[in-house]
């Protein structure tokens, strides 16, 4: 199998999984929703870019891909704890002046990543990189 696409789907679903047993011991308890739930421990879209743009710089070195990756990586990192964490944090808002006015219907919102979120699966994404590269 492409090495390159191997470890993508490694990081990306090994760090889901990882989310799921970390739902699991919390809650004790998962449902449908906590397969495709966004946000939480650790930062499945950080894996991915990650683990995609370190295992692309050990196989073709600072190719047009590589540097396409590492622009890629910086977009939903920055996403991922900046952009959707403002929004998460501005649909708590919302909720709290829907209850206050009794409204019947809450907004449904995720809360994005934070950054040390954003750090877990970025370091899962390069781990898984540099084992699908050296084959540990």
């Amino acid at each position: 199998m492409n090495k390159i696409l191997l470890a993508v789907l490694l990081a990306g679903f090994g760090t889901q999984l990882v989310k799921l047993i970390i739902l699991y011991f919390r809650h004790k308890t998962l449902g449908w929703h906590d397969l495709v739930v966004t946000g939480g421990m650790p930062s499945s879209h950080s894996a991915f870019v990650v683990a995609l743009t370190t295992i692309i710089y050990l196989i073709e070195g600072t190719s047009t891909a590589f540097a396409i990756s590492l622009v890629l990586a910086f977009i939903v990192i920055r996403d991922a704890f900046g952009v959707r964490r403002t929004v998460g944090e501005e649909g708590l808002v919302i909720n709290q002046i829907i209850r206050k006015i009794k409204m019947s219907k809450a907004t449904h919102f995720s809360m994005g990543h934070t950054p040390l979120q954003v750090l877990v699966g970025s370091a899962l994404g390069l781990g898984v990189a540099l084992i699908v590269f050296y084959g540990f």
